[in-house]
């Protein structure tokens, strides 16, 4: 609060008000007061004391102010010391200078409510001082030296916080009135300072010792003096002195009227200067408020112009993010789609994988352990099958070709070992050797080598083989996912995105376990194909000519399982449908019970289930696709009606390449486009490589080799499987 007052400046008519009392005050004839009070005052000015001290007065009227402090720097006491009467009050002075004692005419001194919280010991040596109101002030005692002041007729010391009175007071003989709250007091008593004055300070000369006298018997030298200082006695006598006072009165009013002129004349020029300074102040403020409205508008303008460009690039940076966010969100939801219908069918192919496994080992047992019959012998076309052989064995020395390529420099890097380098130079000139080979004496040989034409046949057999053909299928569906998986998680990192970073992940960790499954499930078929292989060569006959090329000329001779159904008897739209829901599987089964569209529309779920169709979600799916054809082949008949010769003409068995029938597998046909990401290691070659447990895709086969850890997820690499992009 004092800091507040002090940096507070006054207003107009406090500053007039101030000028207007210190020039009544300098005026000849004043009287001897200077009156300041009401003028919002936060020191008391330095003119103020040098008037005191020039012109002797008498009364300073300070009161109503914002007072802090009695004196300020530049300023001395002893400008005041011709001060009788000193009014403080109503202002927020908290103390008083220690040299307050200086003021030795000081007469009355009034401090009433203000912020004082101690008297200064000097205080005792005002020895004229008659009134002291300290009345409404923060006091908590009174000093010992109060009990000096010889002459203190009144003290009001009411609204303070003090509980005990100095016992010296009792020395004040002249005290006639003493005001204090008595219900706070503890010395003395409440009861006694109850009383009044007279018992108080009875009770006060008992304490010390003194015997108490009435202020009356003390006051007539104090009377006294007062009247020889207004006197002012000299020695020449009272008509000397009367005389004396007679010409100085003269003197004073003369000096009076001169100063009253000067004044005026002085008051004339100062009211011009005051015009004149007033009319510029107003045309300097006109031209301020003028320029600062021009500036505010200016101000405006550009803002409003930041404002609205801001804006603008906001909402297109918020466009922008939004389509980014919807592009990532939509690309989310398609693969979590695509993810999800993957596991749904990989479930649902291993509940009927018992029944597949079971048709596929009677399909073996039945076609390939049976007997080799003479029309089989005559009717054997040597030359197409051994070409057909020949086609066979190259693609697949091609193949093992770049898997030891592969395997041969991965075992160069980590053992440095100049052997497998001389073996490799070995195999790849064996290979070369092959190529070059005439194809007529290839033909020829293979006809006559037993052994090539067993691999010939072991080869077609993977590659006719449903199962693993399936197992193959569904390897290269999740290959592409984690692929795509890991792109989006780069992409991810690039736009510093997290949303949805956990769900990516455990997609991610299942695919993985999908995929170390499924590569386990076509290890067991293999070794299943590789024990009916040995089967058929222990039963296969000793002195049998062109054993392996009558093999190898039925399986290929072998129609399709759709097309053979479709023979049977089973609808053509049906069997797409099958297909089409990735539930072929189920083939066999409908063709065993010779179900129709018609019968399918007239079945329930249940019925389903009780056929073998064991998925509750594609029960519902059958039953609602078929009853959309029915309807539109009420609306169209000719759409049911198969064109003749399409399925047998489109079915032909050639050489090794695969029938365009051939059953899709269980999971969600892949994307036209093989989609490719650069290697998070060198930025320059395909990332080709799936690092086993975390299925991340993210290296180049150059790369990975010293790796130890993902460079991605930082987790251990147990296993590597390499990625071939084939048309």
């Amino acid at each position: 609060m004092p800091l507040f007052f002090r940096k507070r400046k006054p207003s107009e008519e406090a500053r007039k008000r101030l000028e207007h009392q210190m020039c009544l005050a300098k005026e000849a004839g004043a009287d001897d007061i200077l009156d300041i009070s009401k003028c919002e005052l936060s020191e008391i000015p330095f003119g103020a004391f040098a008037t005191c001290k020039v012109l002797q007065k008498k009364v300073l009227i300070v009161h109503t102010n914002h007072l802090t402090s009695l004196l300020p720097k530049p300023c001395s006491l002893l400008s005041l010391i011709t001060i009788k009467v000193l009014d403080l009050h109503d202002n927020q002075l908290t103390a008083l200078p220690e040299d307050i004692g200086q003021l030795k005419a000081l007469q009355v001194l009034n401090l009433e409510r203000n912020q004082l919280t101690y008297l200064p010991r000097s205080i005792g040596n005002l020895t004229q001082l008659q009134t002291l109101n300290v009345k409404d002030n923060k006091l908590k005692e009174l000093p010992d030296t109060l009990g000096e002041l010889r002459s203190l007729r009144t003290l009001d010391i009411r609204e303070n916080e003090i509980q005990r009175l100095p016992q010296m007071l009792a020395h004040v003989r002249t005290l006639e009135t003493l005001s204090l709250d008595s219900s706070s007091m503890l010395f003395p008593p409440s009861e006694v300072c109850g009383a009044g004055t007279e018992a108080i300070q009875r009770f006060l000369c008992k304490e010390s010792g003194l015997e108490y006298y009435p202020p009356s018997q003390y006051l007539l030298p104090v009377l006294e003096q007062d009247r020889a200082e207004n006197s002012q006695d000299s020695p020449d006598g009272p008509t000397d002195r009367f005389s004396r006072e007679e010409v100085e009165w003269q003197n004073r009013f003369s000096d009076y009227e001169k100063r009253k002129e000067r004044k005026m004349l002085e008051k004339l020029e100062f009211e011009r200067r005051l015009e004149l300074m007033q009319r510029e102040h107003a045309q300097l403020l006109q031209q301020s408020h003028s320029q600062k409205d021009e500036i505010l508008q200016s101000v405006r303008e550009e803002q409003s112009r930041l404002d609205q460009g801001l804006s603008e690039h906001r909402r297109y940076l918020d466009a922008e993010r939004q389509r980014l966010q919807e592009q990532l969100k939509q690309t989310e939801q398609n693969i979590s789609n695509r993810i999800q219908k993957l596991l749904q069918d990989n479930q649902r192919q291993k509940k009927s994988s018992e029944i597949l496994k079971a048709l596929e080992n009677e399909r073996i047992r039945m076609e390939q352990l049976m007997s080799i019959t003479q029309e089989e012998t005559e009717n054997l076309r040597r030359n197409e099958i051994a070409s057909a052989m020949q086609q066979m064995l190259t693609e697949s020395c091609k193949n093992r070709f770049i898997q030891m390529a592969y395997e041969s420099q991965r075992q160069n890097l980590v053992q440095q070992a100049c052997s497998s380098m001389a073996e490799m130079d070995m195999r790849f000139q064996q290979i070369l050797s092959w190529q070059q080979m005439d194809q007529n004496k290839a033909i020829s040989q293979i006809l006559q080598e037993s052994a090539m034409q067993k691999a010939a046949f072991e080869a077609l057999q993977v590659k006719k083989d449903l199962m693993h053909r399936q197992i193959r299928n569904q390897i290269k569906l999740i290959e592409t996912e984690l692929l795509q998986l890991t792109q989006l998680e780069l992409k991810r990192k690039s736009l510093d995105t997290e949303t949805l970073q956990e769900m990516i992940s455990e997609q991610r960790w299942a695919l993985t376990d999908l995929l170390q499954q499924l590569l386990k499930e076509k290890t067991q078929r293999e070794k299943e194909l590789q024990a009916i292989l040995r089967e058929l060569e222990a039963k296969s006959e000793t002195k049998q000519e062109n054993y392996w090329l009558i093999q190898y000329q039925r399986l290929l001779n072998q129609k399709p399982l759709s097309l053979k159904l479709q023979e049977e008897g089973m609808e053509r739209e049906l069997a797409a449908l099958l297909v089409e829901l990735s539930a072929e599987h189920y083939l066999p089964i409908f063709a065993h019970h010779r179900i129709s569209l018609d019968m399918l529309s007239r079945m329930s779920p249940g019925d389903l289930a009780k056929v073998g169709v064991s998925e509750a979600g594609l029960q519902h799916e059958i039953l609602r696709r078929v009853q959309e054809l029915l309807d539109v082949a009420r609306i169209q008949p000719e759409l049911l009606k198969a064109p003749q010769g399409e399925v047998l003409g489109a079915l032909e068995p050639t050489a090794p390449e695969e029938s365009p029938e051939s059953v899709r597998p269980s999971a969600p046909p892949m994307e036209l486009e093989v989609q490719t990401s650069e290697c998070v290691v060198c930025l320059e070659r395909e990332a080709q490589m799936i690092f086993l447990n975390c299925g991340h895709v993210c290296c180049c086969p150059q790369c990975c080799q010293p790796l130890r850890t993902c460079p991605l997820c930082r987790q251990e690499i147990a296993q590597r499987l390499r990625i071939y992009h084939s048309s």
